[in-house]
């Protein structure tokens, strides 16, 4: 940790970027307060000199946009933001940040520019509520920029921030062949219970380091929901932000199972919903996990997107608006009397995709037999090396696996796995995986 800054995954790839030769500029991509900002002032510690352009709040104080609306030129660009800021901006030297970019479309089109003009400068671009800029700009950029995407902590980053390396890095080296002692595995599942109760959102990571309160975090928790809200009047002027708070708040309740659009609003048509839906998809909050078929690669040639789940971006957000019980949580053995396991196979499905590598995310998959009168269904279906794997989560130690078998027979697979309360271990030709170690399949 350095100037209270905690240390994220993505750091390694941003000092990768900064270190080779032909770099393109980059664009950090996630949603709204999960951490853009912060890594890359922390990699401006790196060079002699930071530029931080901040288009919120720049254009107030500067109307720093009409320096891109002149025109494209890298070059007059950087020489109007040295002078402004009065920082210079030298190749190699100095690191330009353009923050809150999708406030400024020009700003945007001109990263093409930095490319191909002004290669040798480091620039990174970053926004929250980007993604809606990028759909109005549907051939930007192709092969002249480079996307990074950034979720909240994951549990291994949370553990680093909290000065538990050793224990994080014990998890990375376990394996089903070799489980923990049971002291070691009741460690890492206490520190699990706390990390699904707080989440993964920087703030109140760096609230938990700092103060251990959990009271602060759940009040930390309520303010970011609250402004979650606020930004639903920003997303689109053709879906009115009660009718998202709506969607949002029914995809929560429906979380662990296939989203049925006649629950979502009342007074919402299925087109004004799928809308809703999208636009939480772009904002970043909430992710989908679709359905396929599962006979072969890759998994999205076969997936049938009239089937979804959705997964809310972060499990403290979750947990904080359903008001769940906290002593409850905290003593609990296993997460199976909190909500029913819906818990479990969220925090399982966000691991999985904070465990991607940061420049291709993963899509999310399930399975579901499709046979009428049939109920076998597998939470995820995902692709290691080129075997597909059908990932089963149960909230407690207990449970059948008769879907997995199922999937296992009909499918042809090998192996399966299993993730839980319980230790590491295996079972016929299934892998068993704490929850808390469930990241190691997705390749962290």
């Amino acid at each position: 940790m350095s100037n209270g800054y905690l240390w994220r995954r993505i750091d390694a790839d941003l000092l990768k970027w900064k270190d080779t030769e032909k770099r393109k500029p980059l664009l950090l991509r996630g949603a709204r307060q999960v951490g853009k900002s912060s890594t890359v002032k922390e990699l401006g510690r790196h060079f002699d000199h930071f530029i931080e352009v901040n288009f919120d709040r720049d254009d107030l104080k500067y109307g720093i946009s009409a320096v891109f609306e002149r025109g494209f030129a890298p070059k007059r660009i950087c020489e109007e933001l040295s002078a402004i800021y009065g920082t210079p901006i030298i190749p190699g030297r100095t690191l330009l940040f353009l923050d809150e970019i999708q406030s400024c479309i020009p700003a945007i089109s001109s990263l093409r520019y930095f490319y191909e003009e002004h290669p040798e400068l480091h620039v990174i671009a970053a926004g929250s509520l980007l993604e809606f800029a990028l759909e109005e700009l549907p051939s930007f950029g192709v092969g002249r920029i480079r996307s990074l995407f950034m979720y909240p902590f994951s549990f291994d980053e949370y553990l680093r921030g909290m000065g538990m390396s050793i224990l994080a890095d014990s998890i990375k080296k376990a394996s089903p062949e070799e489980p923990f002692s049971e002291a070691l595995h009741r460690k890492c599942t206490q520190q699990l219970i706390r990390f699904i109760l707080i989440g993964g959102m920087p703030e109140v990571v760096a609230k938990y380091a700092q103060s251990g309160s959990l009271l602060e975090c759940q009040e930390i928790l309520s303010d970011l929901t609250l402004s979650l809200y606020d930004d639903f009047a920003k997303y689109k002027e053709r879906v009115p932000s009660s009718r998202l708070r709506e969607i949002f708040t029914s995809v929560i309740h429906q979380t662990g199972g296939k989203f049925t659009y006649s629950h979502a609003s009342q007074q919402a048509n299925r087109l004004q919903i799928k809308e809703g839906i999208k636009l939480l998809e772009l904002a970043g909050i909430i992710y989908p996990v679709t359905h396929t078929s599962a006979n072969g690669l890759p998994l999205a040639a076969e997936m049938n997107t009239k089937h979804c789940k959705y997964l809310i971006f972060d499990t403290g957000i979750f947990q904080r608006f359903l008001k769940l019980n906290l002593e409850q949580l905290l003593s609990a053995e296993s997460l199976l009397q909190i909500n029913k396991g819906a818990l479990a196979e969220l925090f399982v499905g966000l691991e999985l995709l904070k465990s991607a590598p940061g420049n291709n995310p993963t899509q999310l998959h399930y399975w579901q037999r499709e046979k009428a009168g049939s109920s076998a269904e597998v939470d995820y279906v995902v692709q290691l090396n080129s075997d597909i794997v059908p990932v089963e989560v149960k909230s407690g130690t207990k449970g059948s696996m008769q879907s997995m078998f199922r999937f296992l027979l009909e499918k042809g697979c090998s192996s399966g796995i299993r993730t839980s309360m319980e230790n590491f271990g295996t079972f016929q030709n299934v892998k068993v995986y704490p929850l808390y170690a469930i990241s190691q399949i997705g390749g962290v």
